[in-house]
């Protein structure tokens, strides 16, 4: 904490740090200041969710994927969780093409396959998560 004035003035210098958890900090990092911005920043909308999956879905997954579905399917999902998901149904469809011996041409992981994966991954932000989340934005945000 000592440091942070100094730190401060130097024009060529910006001090950015993180944390899952604002009010587990020691109240003096959050006085008038330290930090000139407190930026909340939750898990990903409808619109971010919609570009990650389309990242994971381009890499291995057949072409008629139903983005949507996999959006609407993974509300409060961080990128970590739905990259895990995508990973399953990577997996699921490769153990089913091995054992079918499948030559049909539909290679690759489906809306299907990464819908039952969504449904099996246990998302790492929890209701409390979010509640407490949105406490945290009334209470320590600054923008």
């Amino acid at each position: 904490l000592k440091i942070i004035p100094a730190f401060r003035q130097r024009d060529t210098r910006l001090l950015v740090c993180a944390t899952n958890s604002v009010r587990s900090l020691d109240q003096a990092f959050l006085r008038p200041g330290r930090f000139d911005y407190v930026i909340p920043i939750g898990p990903p909308d409808a619109t971010a969710r919609d570009a990650i999956w389309r990242s994971f879905v381009s890499r291995s997954s057949r072409a008629d994927i139903d983005i949507s579905a996999l959006v609407e399917a993974s509300e409060y999902f961080t990128p970590a969780d739905m990259e895990f998901s995508s990973r399953s149904a990577a997996q699921a469809s490769f153990e089913r093409e091995m054992v079918s011996g499948d030559a049909s041409g539909q290679v690759g992981a489906s809306t299907e396959d990464y819908l039952s994966a969504i449904s099996q991954t246990r998302r790492t932000v929890s209701d409390l998560d979010i509640k407490c989340f949105g406490e945290d934005i009334a209470l320590f945000g600054r923008l």
